[in-house]
């Protein structure tokens, strides 16, 4: 009998040992709900780089005169923000990426969590991507945002037309 039950128990206890429910909306590769950022724009720069050696180069818009801040996620961490038309870049390895982008709120944390899109980006060494957020308003208390890729030809001229993105998480 108590080898039973001690088998019971063994092969019981997997079930116990679950992970904690997560603090986070990692969901499609966004981070912390808690980061926020300050975002500041600069329309006189207009920054653009090759891609690293052995990495891909990723750009990110928001196509929204004025906008939100939207905070950007890669594999389930902000790496960074925009806001208003604006765009900034990042590198990342070769392979399947999530990237979200998600509202910034601190006054409507609620409406915000759930006004977002991700995508899964298939990045290639060499190669630069172009994605834009762009935030379509249903009405005034509806909106909704959609995470895209565009063309390398759209993507050029949406730098030249944007304002550049700096950003840090806000303490």
């Amino acid at each position: 009998m108590r080898k039973a039950v001690l088998a019971v128990l063994l092969f019981a206890s997997p079930v116990f040992a679950q992970d904690p429910a997560p603090t986070t909306s990692a969901g499609g590769g966004c981070g912390p709900n808690e980061a926020q950022f300050d975002v500041k724009t600069n329309d006189k720069q207009h920054p653009v780089a090759p891609p690293e050696a052995g990495k891909a180069l990723v750009y990110i818009f928001e196509d929204m005169v004025h906008g939100p801040t939207m905070r950007v996620g890669l594999d389930g961490a902000w790496i960074g923000a925009n806001k208003g038309k604006s765009y900034f870049f990042f590198s990342v390895d070769p392979g399947d990426h999530q990237v979200c982008t998600n509202w910034q709120s601190g006054t409507f944390k609620k409406t915000a969590k759930r006004i977002g899109s991700a995508i899964t980006l298939k990045a290639e060494a060499g190669k630069v991507y172009y994605l834009r957020t762009q935030v379509y308003e249903r009405s005034e208390q509806d909106r909704n945002v959609k995470l895209e890729p565009v063309e390398s030809a759209e993507g050029q001229f949406l730098i030249s037309a944007s304002s550049f993105s700096t950003y840090h998480p806000k303490k």
